[in-house]
């Protein structure tokens, strides 16, 4: 049996994500209580049909703070025929601000004497035990809906057990490291394409930049340092029971260095690794 539990803040997109996985197909439950958990994968096949990819539920901050913080003995209780992945979904502070703000709804825990800045934290230190747990985090604070939905079909659908699910990202060190990054590699000894006045509008996506970057001997050098450090670990991480995998590249500003690395990174590890998965932070 399949079961994928989604927890996260609210505001983080758990809805959006609790649907992508009922229009790919699973049975979908929303603030499932966590004790009903075993209770669920026990009557799973029932409600199933046979037709379900498998069952995707949602348990939240709205749980009673007592089971949420011994949810990692109740996750042991399941039976180990279950292929069991956690996905948390996160944002900033002052995105989850903004996006209540825009919507106008209430926040589960806020009233008058908690206001919703206050609200948002207590429901973090609520829901540390199922962050903890989980095989895959999300920061959703810079995707749109459709990236968040496109996030989840690829990292969680159609992926087999035992399989490493690879994302190859490019981001700028400007805006700040990713949250969701497991491994970091920092490109700005690169020779920067932005002083060229001929590339500063290009990425490095485009032939002029990776003309110019392969035509420095560093950049030769860093691949196959990089590609053969992942060659050399992957594996190790695969046998770890690990599933997921995030493999961050930075440059300044997300624009050239990062994006060609990144975009020769996931050719290499697509051809010899997999599934991999490309995406390119400041160029969304």
């Amino acid at each position: 049996m399949d079961l994928v539990i989604i927890s996260g803040r609210s505001g983080s997109g758990k809805s959006t994500a609790l649907h992508q996985l009922e229009d790919e197909g699973y049975y979908a439950i929303d603030n499932l209580p966590a004790s009903l958990l075993p209770a669920l994968v026990s009557h799973a096949p029932a409600l199933a049909r046979g037709e379900a990819t498998g069952v995707a539920v949602c348990i939240d901050a709205r749980n009673a703070a007592a089971d949420l913080s011994r949810i990692g003995d109740i996750l042991a209780e399941l039976p180990t025929t279950v292929r069991l992945r956690t996905l948390y979904l996160d944002a900033d502070e002052a995105t989850l601000l903004k996006r209540f703000s825009e919507t106008r709804r209430r926040h589960p825990l806020a009233s008058r004497e908690l206001p919703l800045a206050e609200a948002i934290r207590r429901e973090q230190a609520l829901l540390e035990p199922l962050a903890s747990e989980a095989g895959l985090t999300l920061d959703t604070s810079e995707m749109t809906i459709h990236e968040l939905r496109d996030a989840v079909r690829q990292r969680l659908v159609g992926t087999g057990a035992g399989v490493l699910s690879l994302l190859v990202q490019s981001f700028g060190f400007k805006r700040g490291v990713p949250a969701d990054a497991d491994l970091v590699f920092d490109v700005r000894m690169l020779p920067n394409p932005h002083w060229s006045k001929e590339l500063r509008l290009l990425t490095g996506r485009e032939a002029p930049v990776q003309a110019f970057l392969e035509a420095q001997p560093l950049t030769g050098e860093l691949f196959l340092e990089l590609s053969g450090f992942l060659d050399r670990w992957l594996p190790h991480y695969a046998s770890g029971a690990r599933s997921y995998l995030t493999i961050a590249i930075g440059c300044t500003g997300g624009q050239h260095r990062s994006v060609y690395m990144a975009e020769r990174l996931f050719g290499h590890l697509a051809a010899h690794h997999g599934p991999v998965h490309l995406r390119h932070r400041e160029l969304l």
